[in-house]
């Protein structure tokens, strides 16, 4: 499907869903864009997503501005890879564990981690809920869809997410929500995890820096939308100051394969500032 397919007729749009999305929720349209027609801008990083590909055909909306940014094309791409990556490992020590994407939007990661044994859960406000149902209906009865929000307390046990003492280790995706919250939301977002994860969880997530904050203007994609970056790492150990049974695990920078000049500033910015520019962080919890 080429990219002039983004746009409807008006005959065509009155079948089609239209988006009533909150400026935050509506970032959901970068990674959607990104999936379902970045393969041919980088074919060696392909996602090979079919979900978002039919998804944008029954979608009411114009996404051809989140193509021109090709920088974040490429990083949508490649972070999907990273935590691809990162979860295959994580399933490959427990097969039958629960995996959790939390403020997944259009994401459809269960594509390509379903081992037929483990379980899945898709999980993000109600209205991008309401959106996903219509656009992205689940497949498998190992598959399940929620509405939640992570802001709220309580969110572990609102989901159903298993228990600390005696539950099996879980699998916790955050993609593209934490740049969104400001400091204390995030704090308590990472405190619940620390709190409630059964030893052996993981949680996936990806993080601007603090020099970010304030700056989402500027940013060729994410202006589109009108929201706002409220929240980066001034150090590493901000990921695991809300709990202490959080643990650093790895780091995983996003865009250095872009090309020589972006791989050259993303490493000088790791090395001034101590934290990335953009990256994946995966966090576990101590016994």
């Amino acid at each position: 499907m080429a990219p002039d397919a983004l746009s409807s007729s008006p005959s065509q749009s009155k079948s089609r869903p239209r988006l009533e999305l909150s400026n935050i929720s509506s970032t959901l349209l970068i990674p959607l864009a990104a999936r379902a027609f970045g393969d041919a801008m980088f074919p060696t990083f392909a996602a090979g997503d079919a979900q978002a590909a039919s998804a944008v055909q029954r979608l009411a909306c114009d996404l051809r501005p989140f193509l021109r940014d090709k920088a974040s094309v490429f990083g949508v791409l490649s972070r999907t890879r990273i935590f691809r990556q990162l979860a295959d490992n994580f399933f490959e020590r427990f097969p039958n564990a629960l995996g959790a994407n939390l403020g997944c939007g259009m994401a459809c990661y269960f594509q390509w981690l379903d081992r037929h044994s483990n379980r899945w859960l898709d999980a993000d406000m109600p209205q991008v809920m309401r959106l996903r149902k219509r656009l992205l209906p689940t497949s498998s009865q190992r598959h399940q869809d929620a509405e939640i929000d992570l802001t709220a307390a309580g969110w572990w046990q609102q989901l159903g997410l298993p228990v600390r003492d005696g539950g099996e280790p879980t699998l916790l995706l955050c993609e593209g929500v934490l740049m969104y919250l400001d400091a204390g939301q995030v704090a308590h977002f990472l405190h619940e995890f620390g709190q409630n994860a059964p030893a052996g969880s993981e949680l996936l997530c990806d993080s601007l820096s603090w020099l970010s904050i304030g700056c989402a203007a500027l940013h060729p994609s994410v202006s589109h939308t009108h929201a706002e970056f409220k929240w980066g790492p001034k150090r590493m150990a901000d990921f695991t100051a809300p709990h202490p049974r959080l643990v650093l695990h790895s780091e995983h920078p996003v865009m250095e394969a872009y090309d020589f000049s972006t791989a050259l500033a993303c490493s000088t910015f790791r090395a001034l500032w101590g934290v990335p520019a953009y990256g994946i962080v995966r966090l576990g919890v101590r016994d």
